[in-house]
């Protein structure tokens, strides 16, 4: 979408803390996080001094496990990183959008079904809040649900389309596609940009993002790392 800087997606949690989600943000010094029943994403500056690190460790509380996204650096002494995987963002390059006519319109109250169904599919973090990071629309047979896919990172100009899952009894049926798709003209309806994640590794889901006009923007990383267990004090 013209006039959408993807600058704001190289740090895409800082860029939505402090714009279209400031209402989420949770904030000591420099660190934002979103509260701990949205998404666990804490945001830290692009180059985070030590003082950063103690607020860190202080926003998120001792022996926490803290989720960075796209930090490349080193932690501090003290902090013990708990995973670390290759990942990539895609952007939205030509997709071909449309409504589709079976979704769903998915809230609070569907929150049960939604948690149940991410349980058995595990697309990545989906709490008991996420839903109101932006518009998630499901699929039904039966009145069950058995496939969704929403949106999370809200950078200003873009939204992250995320939790993007099907029950493992319709898979093939082109499910994931549709919703990715749907949630997409919601996006650019707004006048905004979709784009996504996913892991490095996972060649299937990007040769099918790429298929429906998703483009490969950078590599990232998906890590984390927990907090001291002592509390940490800023640094003056």
């Amino acid at each position: 979408m013209p006039g959408s800087d993807p600058r704001v997606l190289d740090n895409p949690a800082l860029a939505a803390l402090t714009g279209p989600h400031a209402h989420f943000a949770e904030r000591r010094g420099r660190v934002l996080r979103y509260p701990a029943d949205v998404t666990p994403w804490l945001a830290l500056p692009d180059e985070p001094d030590a003082r950063d690190w103690a607020d860190a460790a202080a926003l998120s509380g001792p022996g926490v496990e803290v989720p960075l996204l796209g930090f490349r650096g080193q932690v501090p002494e003290g902090w013990e990183v708990t995973f670390r995987i290759e990942g990539v963002q895609l952007v939205d390059d030509g997709l071909v959008t449309t409504p589709e006519p079976e979704a769903v319109r998915l809230g609070p109250a569907d929150v049960p079904e939604m948690l149940d169904l991410v349980e058995r599919t595990r697309p990545g973090p989906f709490l008991p809040r996420t839903v109101e990071l932006g518009t998630y629309l499901g699929i039904r047979r039966d009145g069950r649900l058995i496939a969704m896919a929403g949106e999370r990172l809200h950078p200003p100009g873009w939204t992250e389309i995320s939790a993007v899952c099907t029950d493992p009894a319709y898979r093939g049926e082109g499910l994931a596609t549709r919703l990715i798709l749907a949630v997409a003209h919601g996006i650019r309806e707004r006048g905004e940009t979709p784009f996504l994640h996913t892991g490095a590794a996972n060649a299937t889901a990007i040769r099918l993002y790429e298929s429906l006009g998703f483009r490969l923007r950078l590599h990232t990383t998906f890590g984390a790392a927990r907090a001291p267990e002592h509390r940490a004090v800023p640094v003056a």
